[in-house]
């Protein structure tokens, strides 16, 4: 069956048919339960599956991921909401120091099959703490499994599989696409959590975008076909592990790679994503890959956020840097 979901109805389906499969998995939160989330992902949820499964927590994030630890333990699957980005930095002990490491601390007796999820990104005009891009923190840590959605079909079968799995997940939502509308196949076989997946496919540039920003990269690959560009744009969806194989498949094909994401530049998924490739694919690259991001800077006042959120002028300007056309930067044409 088929229906139009929001991304965010999607998210409260697929957290649906978690909680009905399996009596162990509960969902724990800042207002998650009558209130339904602020972003009502978890809306009627309370009221379906009972206050004992579906939790509104203390404001406590350190609280609410050492509580999870605790359930974990005892064979339940938690799923945690953080209700902003900004807001897990009071949890990140717990998530780096416990959740990624108990399983190996254990050697492989324990598992942790938590699931966190965090809105994150900007674009709704938001105030402090309410609008980072954190992910590459916890990309950086061993242990955990760090992933995306960008779609309403990925935000249904992500959120499934990653409560399903035995590893921990960071489960990064999208905030700014929560009322994006698209179709969910409720049947359709889910690509595995780990996967990249090809969006757009093309011959001269290799574009590289998750969440927020995959139907920016969508965007920009058709305003390059219009300058007869042909742009292949690759929804990465997991940030820890990376699914490197697809990627290199497409830069040994175009030649040129580009990357783009709401994060800072420095130390970023992009960075990673960059020295990997070359190391890969140095002798079948035509130019030095290029990283399209947010500035290296906290994360401005609403106002400013257009300017610091890449978009469609950025990513193309990108595009003409790795093709050798007059660009911002140089100025020059190779023609």
């Amino acid at each position: 069956m088929t229906e139009q979901l929001t991304l965010s109805r999607a998210l409260n389906a697929g957290l649906r048919r978690s909680l009905a499969d399996n009596d162990r998995v509960l969902l724990m939160g800042e207002d998650i339960g009558t209130l339904g989330g602020v972003f009502r992902v978890t809306d009627g949820l309370k009221a379906e599956f009972g206050a004992d499964r579906v939790i509104d927590t203390p404001l406590a994030e350190a609280g609410i991921v050492g509580t999870a630890i605790g359930l974990a333990y005892r064979g339940y699957r938690p799923v945690c909401e953080i209700q902003f980005d900004g807001f897990i930095y009071p949890a990140f002990d717990q998530i780096v120091a416990q959740v990624a490491k108990l399983h190996y601390r254990t050697g492989g007796n324990l598992v942790l099959p938590i699931t966190i999820r965090v809105p994150y990104g900007g674009g709704i005009g938001a105030v402090e703490h309410h609008s980072e891009s954190p992910e590459a923190y916890f990309a950086h840590t061993a242990g955990l499994r760090v992933v995306t959605c960008a779609n309403p079909q990925d935000a249904y079968s992500m959120i499934r599989e990653a409560v399903a799995s035995d590893d921990p997940v960071l489960f990064f939502e999208p905030k700014r696409r929560y009322w994006v509308k698209g179709d969910v196949d409720f049947e359709e076989e889910a690509l595995p959590l780990g996967s990249a997946r090809i969006v757009a496919t093309g011959s001269d540039v290799t574009l590289v975008a998750y969440g927020p920003l995959v139907a920016t990269a969508l965007d920009a690959a058709l305003a390059a076909a219009d300058d007869g560009l042909s742009v292949e744009v690759i929804d990465l969806r997991s940030l820890s592990p990376v699914d490197f194989d697809t990627v290199e498949a497409s830069v040994r094909k175009t030649g040129r790679l580009v990357i783009t994401h709401e994060a800072a530049q420095s130390g970023g998924i992009g960075a990673e994503i960059a020295a990997s490739i070359t190391d890969r694919c140095f002798y079948h690259l035509e130019a030095a890959p290029q990283r399209v991001t947010g500035f290296d800077i906290p994360y401005p006042p609403a106002k400013l956020e257009e300017h610091f959120l890449p978009d469609l002028d950025r990513i193309l300007d990108a595009v003409d840097r790795v093709m050798g056309r007059e660009n911002s930067l140089t100025g020059w044409s190779a023609s």
